[in-house]
């Protein structure tokens, strides 16, 4: 089981991935590539939910946290030291963490 310090370092790692995914200028190619397949077919499902994903902080945060928290778990040696319920609970942390860093970052703006 991870630690609270690396629950709370993997949560500033995920609020910023996140940040990079859906907001930063750097991925805006990526996301205009995407918007512009997505106006080809506006009406496909899957279509729909690729750009939901990358839009939504919290849709995105979700697999972005996973990813580092698997990344984590497997670079540092902790995969087999606990059950894998144990890190589906670890993952709703570190999101959970990473969430409430993007609605204290989304309530600055509108100050």
């Amino acid at each position: 089981m991870i630690s609270p310090v690396e629950i709370a370092v993997l949560a500033l790692a995920g609020y910023r991935g996140t940040q990079l995914a859906v907001h930063d200028s750097i991925l805006d190619p990526v996301r205009h590539r995407v918007d512009a397949w997505h106006q080809e077919r506006p009406e496909s499902g899957v279509r729909n939910a690729v750009v939901m994903l990358i839009s939504c902080v919290y849709c995105s945060g979700w697999w972005v946290v996973g990813a580092l928290l698997l990344t984590w778990l497997l670079v540092t040696g902790q995969w087999h030291q606990a059950p894998v319920l144990v890190h589906g609970i670890e993952w709703l942390a570190v999101a959970g963490a990473a969430v409430l860093l993007n609605r204290w970052d989304d309530s600055r703006k509108d100050a």
